[in-house]
């Protein structure tokens, strides 16, 4: 399974706007990150169209929350950053070849096919049993306690 790099940076983001008391602009987010603004800007926009930030106009305004930290999940941001679709397509490749199964041989679908869908399954389940809070947690604890004081003294113009 390969993720886009909208997937990494959209959950940092997340993070880090979770540390805000107001809108956070994009190109602010972009700079703490070290990534292109405008690519950015459309990963949060996606974010956005998906219900889990929304976008405020104007002079001060920015990107945050419609809903507490603790409530958005790692599956939430994939999903809208990289879709709903599947990692795997079964293409119905026994079909074909010289060995070619009929349809009536195809009821159910094959062994491949099945163990790709419950591996999906198992990775949407364990991305979605992680909220940002939790990533926040985690984050905080990697870094003995300093992450998110930086991060919020950082977006508050005060580090």
């Amino acid at each position: 399974m390969k993720l886009s790099n909208g997937v990494e940076w959209a959950l940092h983001c997340c993070v880090s706007l979770g540390q805000s008391q107001a809108p956070v602009p994009a190109a602010r987010l972009a700079k703490l990150h070290g990534i292109p603004p405008a690519y950015l800007a459309k990963h949060l926009q996606s974010l956005s169209q998906a219900g889990i930030l929304r976008s405020t106009p104007g002079p001060v305004g920015g990107y945050a929350f419609t809903q507490p930290p603790a409530q958005v999940t790692v599956l939430d941001v994939v999903l809208a950053i990289d879709g709903p679709k599947p990692a795997f397509r079964c293409t119905e490749i026994r079909r074909q070849g010289p060995l070619a199964l009929g349809p009536e041989e195809c009821q159910k679908p094959c062994a491949v096919s099945r163990a790709m869908a419950a591996a999906d399954a198992a990775w949407r389940a364990a991305l979605k049993s992680i909220t940002i809070a939790d990533l926040t947690r985690d984050i905080e604890a990697d870094s003995a306690g300093s992450a998110m004081g930086s991060v919020r003294q950082w977006l508050a113009g005060t580090g």
